[in-house]
């Protein structure tokens, strides 16, 4: 499902020239099929008419990525508008530097993009970009005052007595070996972090649970380490992980997925402020 709010220049316009401007690969027969079928919501109202839009409506639709945009080169768009967009960024491509992440959005969007965050190159998930320099600002400033909330799912080796909790230690990053190191106790060097976690689902003949983890606090390896260091490493995590766990369940790259992003402003946030309580979720 992709989600685009209509700008401006599409105020009374219909919505087959909005979408076949908006998805370069889109045919006007797709367009009609997926009338048909009720693919595309106008507003979260199902339509089945080639319907006048006015500008800030919200449409869904509901087609595939190959129909929308040809060879997709593995990016996914979850959320675009003017100003951002939301992509599910799959494992094994850091977001930022050569042949990142960022490079492959550009080309797919013919259009220059700056990531807001970033995630480890074996973490996927939900990565924000800005499409301008105003918006960029403005979203970093977010992120420092913890206005943007994004949420994580880690399977982790181990059930924790304790359904929820929030985790408080000291981390320090060593850049050098990129690696960080946790300790219960404050240290010269070492930095304060807080990680809570919820468990959602529980396997115990595997001996394994699906964690929810928000950041209090955004570090290096943050989540990786924490929950290695107490005593429930993520499946498949090669650094912060145990490998005779990873080698039973046959997983060379870490658990853990960025699933929900959510917009939580308690400050002005511009010509941004549209966004606020938007919440941005993907299936795992």
């Amino acid at each position: 499902m992709k989600e685009i709010i209509v700008s401006p220049k599409y105020n009374g316009k219909k919505l087959n020239n909005f979408l076949l401007d908006t998805f370069s690969s889109l045919s006007l027969n797709a367009f009609y099929k997926a009338l048909r079928k009720k693919d595309i919501r106008v507003n979260d109202v199902k339509v089945s008419e080639n319907v006048t839009l006015n500008a800030n409506d919200h449409v869904k639709v509901f087609i595939s990525d190959e129909q929308l945009f040809g060879k997709t080169n593995n990016v996914e768009i979850i959320y675009e508008d003017d100003n951002i967009v939301v992509a599910n960024k799959p494992t094994g491509i850091e977001v930022t530097g050569e042949n990142s992440y960022t490079d492959l959005l550009q080309k797919y969007l013919n259009k220059s993009v700056f990531p807001c965050h970033r995630l480890d190159r074996n973490t996927c998930g939900l990565v924000l970009f800005a499409k301008n320099e105003e918006s960029l600002n403005i979203l970093l400033d977010k992120f420092k005052n913890r206005e943007i909330k994004k949420i994580y799912r880690a399977r982790v080796y181990g059930i924790p007595k304790e359904k929820e909790k929030l985790l408080n230690a000291y981390l320090f990053k060593d850049k050098k070996k990129s690696i960080v190191y946790i300790s219960d106790a404050p240290k010269k060097g070492y930095v304060k972090i807080q990680t809570y976690y919820k468990v959602i689902e529980v396997n115990k003949k595997d001996n394994t649970s699906l964690l929810e983890v928000n950041l209090l606090t955004g570090k290096t390896h943050q989540i990786r380490a924490h929950l290695a260091h107490i005593g429930f490493p993520i499946i498949g995590d090669g650094k912060y992980g145990d490998n005779e766990i990873n080698k039973k369940f046959g997983k060379k790259v870490q658990e853990l997925c960025s699933f929900s992003l959510q917009f939580k402003f308690s400050t002005d946030a511009g010509y941004l402020e549209y966004l606020n309580g938007k919440l941005i979720k993907i299936k795992i």
